[in-house]
């Protein structure tokens, strides 16, 4: 369905049985989008796979357009991640109310090419998060970067995602994250 309405509309119906509040940031004039609004428009684009500005306002519905000002949107939308982040989480709570079963996989996540590895700043701030050469043995390739880990559920709901070395396997990943997930089991 990419009819951005009838997203929107569910997602914050959503939201609304999950959050009570409409407003997180205190603010001096009162905004005619609600903070609950504006994060339901960015998980509405973020679910139908709109990853420009550009792209959100073209398609963005009237009665929507009309309550969000372009030139503020940005600086909103930094405002509110960390609460947009605690959001998430409760949705991921929300939508495994009844799982008990998850799926952890990785993948490789190239910083850059092999050939610019050497000479790349990329992430090089601290010797231990820096990124290594790896290898990805399903998809036979050697790449420059990290190891991105995530735990689906088996309806496809990704609850929790990492980044770790390219040495790091599934294995030892699930042993690191075996705690937080009994605890995200207890508190549902």
């Amino acid at each position: 369905m990419h009819n951005f309405q009838a997203n929107y509309d569910k997602i914050l119906q959503v939201l609304n049985s999950i959050e009570p509040r409409d407003f997180f940031l205190v603010q001096i004039r009162k905004p005619k989008l609600s903070d609950k609004e504006f994060i339901s428009i960015n998980l509405t684009s973020e679910c139908i796979g709109v990853d420009s500005e550009s792209q959100l306002f073209r398609i963005l519905p009237l009665s929507l357009f009309n309550k969000i000002e372009r030139s503020v949107y940005n600086r909103r939308k930094r405002k509110l991640f960390y609460t947009q982040d605690q959001i998430r989480k409760k949705l991921v709570h929300h939508f495994h109310e009844f799982e008990d079963c998850f799926i952890v996989d990785s993948m490789p996540l190239e910083v850059c090419k092999l050939a610019r590895a050497s000479r790349s700043e990329i992430c090089r701030e601290s010797i231990e998060n820096s990124p290594n050469r790896g290898y990805c043995a399903s998809q036979s390739m050697s790449y420059f970067g990290y190891k991105l880990h995530a735990v689906c559920s088996v309806t496809g709901v990704i609850g929790n995602f990492d980044l770790s070395k390219d040495f790091v396997h599934d294995i030892h990943y699930l042993k690191d994250i075996k705690n937080q997930m009994n605890l995200i089991l207890t508190t549902l």
